[in-house]
């Protein structure tokens, strides 16, 4: 029996993991990703790059991707709670353009796996946040792209009220100020 349990979304290739925690009256443990672990449950994946990024509420990165070197990303919270989401951009899937998301966060320890092919972006919904990403290709910033948090097609629905936030409250960088929408991007191909 694996140490982890792959849970399938409505999107094809986007899963949620579950870890097996052990915990008792000293705290918990985890494993995080094991190789082997995760090829029993049919994700065969390398990693080459970890990061590691801490945000304060309100906090939006994304929607981000890579145009060449597509990385898939195995993502966690290990501080505070995060919305975090996957966008399909692969031309040719039956969900192209669709989006799902899922809450990240220190309490319930959900890994969610983001593969190539797909736009990344979360929200920070706690005071702090310190977020995780494995990679399975470099960051390459010469193909560095991304679509807007707020695409009206895309039509994310970020769990902002129920955090108590609003759209004022967003922090973003001005590269993600600047994003285009789906439709926009797809006109520069």
């Amino acid at each position: 029996m694996s140490k982890f349990k792959k849970i399938s979304t409505p999107i094809n290739d986007l899963y949620i993991i579950e870890p097996t925690v052990f915990s008792d009256h000293r705290g918990f443990f985890m494993e995080s990703y094991n190789k082997k672990e995760f090829a029993e449950i049919d994700l065969d994946l390398n990693f080459v790059q970890d990061n590691h990024s801490k945000s304060e509420k309100g906090t939006l990165r994304g929607l981000h991707f890579q145009t060449k070197h597509a990385q898939g990303k195995l993502v966690r919270a290990v501080k505070g709670t995060v919305y975090d989401v996957g966008v399909d951009l692969r031309k040719d899937s039956d969900t192209y353009g669709e989006y799902f998301g899922v809450i990240l966060s220190e309490e319930n320890k959900k890994m969610f796996y983001i593969p190539e092919g797909f736009a990344h972006g979360f929200v920070a919904l706690s005071d702090e946040v310190e977020f995780l990403y494995k990679a399975t290709d470099y960051y390459h910033p010469e193909y560095d792209a991304g679509v807007a948090w707020n695409d009206p097609d895309i039509d994310i629905d970020w769990p902002l009220e129920r955090f108590n936030l609003t759209e004022a409250d967003l922090l973003l960088s001005d590269k993600d100020k600047e994003l285009p929408t789906l439709k926009e991007y797809n006109k520069g191909d």
